[in-house]
């Protein structure tokens, strides 16, 4: 099970990463102030779960495959 908790932490930390990096890339290519940024992760981050949702495992917003997401093995599949 630790080998699956740390997978979902790596895959929370990275995509946060990303979308943090994106959010300041778009605010600097916008030419708008750096507090965009956060409101522009908000929006990544919730179309990432969005779109995660419905190509990954159902019931989940992992994009971890289901023998390393955790969230799959505590829902019995």
């Amino acid at each position: 099970m630790k080998k699956q908790l740390m997978l979902d932490l790596g895959e929370r930390a990275a995509w946060t990463g990303a979308q943090a990096a994106l959010g300041v890339a778009v605010t600097e290519l916008a030419d708008i102030p750096i507090w965009w940024a956060a409101p522009a992760a908000l929006v990544l981050a919730s179309a990432k779960s969005w779109v995660a949702g419905r190509l990954g495992r159902k019931g989940t917003a992992s994009t971890l495959p289901a023998s390393a997401d955790p969230a799959s093995h505590a829902m019995g599949a």
